[in-house]
């Protein structure tokens, strides 16, 4: 599986959107802050860009209504193959298809309408979770429970056997296996992972689920992350 790029300034960005003046909006911006953007009207044209032999994306904004196929479906086919970041553009009345979004493996989502200077300041923040700083940590190499994550090569293995991960949820298992036992709220995980303050606690409480998929031996009864009622999640080694 192949992951995004690590830049920021410089970064490539697919638009994937069929409204003509948002799309039109959203790619001067992000020029205008030195990206460099792709676009596409329909699921199927992104597929495709994203199957290409050309340059890829670093990070895909990708609205959940398209014409031709639904913007979660196209999360999903993305999310075979790459580990590129991906943030859903959504509406206010679509929180179901929001959450599915990140069930799917979407990083985040910005509801419309939303304002240029946000959409920029969620792009940087999502594509410094994985750009080369993403790793810098006092331990490079974080073990316990069966879990080895290594920071340097970005690899996690779950007793032996490698597992994909996205950088969203890479990163939020760094944030919890550095401090193994400590209580993090969903409040501080919004700020230490996703660099937000007050935002949609289904963002975590989503990402957290993921993560069990991928690192517990039975998510239904997860012995690593755990949810400490009222208070938040903690990762343990006991």
């Amino acid at each position: 599986m192949v992951s995004g790029g690590s830049r920021v300034r410089g970064a490539t960005i697919l638009i994937v959107d069929d409204d003509e003046m948002l799309r039109d909006a959203v790619q001067r911006k992000l020029e205008g802050e030195q990206f460099r953007t792709l676009t596409a009207t329909t699921g199927r044209e992104a597929l495709s860009v994203m199957d290409g032999a050309g340059n890829q994306p670093d990070l895909v904004l990708l609205d959940i209504m398209l014409p031709d196929l639904e913007g979660t479906s196209v999360c999903q086919q993305i999310r075979q193959k790459s580990l590129v970041p991906i943030i859903m553009l959504t509406a206010r009345n679509e929180e179901a298809d929001r959450i599915l979004g990140l069930e799917l493996g979407a990083d985040d989502y910005i509801t419309k309408p939303f304002s240029p200077r946000e959409l920029v300041a969620r792009v940087k923040a999502v594509l410094r979770r994985v750009g080369p700083d993403a790793a810098l940590a006092p331990k490079r190499l974080l073990e316990g429970a069966g879990v080895r994550l290594d920071l340097d090569t970005r690899e996690v293995a779950v007793n032996g056997i490698s597992v994909d991960l996205t950088p969203t949820q890479m990163r939020l298992l760094q944030v919890l296996m550095e401090q193994p036992g400590r209580v993090f709220s969903s409040d501080e995980l919004l700020e230490t992972v996703w660099d937000y303050r007050q935002y949609d606690p289904h963002l975590v409480e989503t990402h957290i689920s993921n993560l069990r998929t991928r690192i517990e031996d039975n998510p239904k009864d997860p012995q690593r992350i755990l949810t400490v009622r009222s208070f938040g999640y903690k990762f343990t080694t006991e």
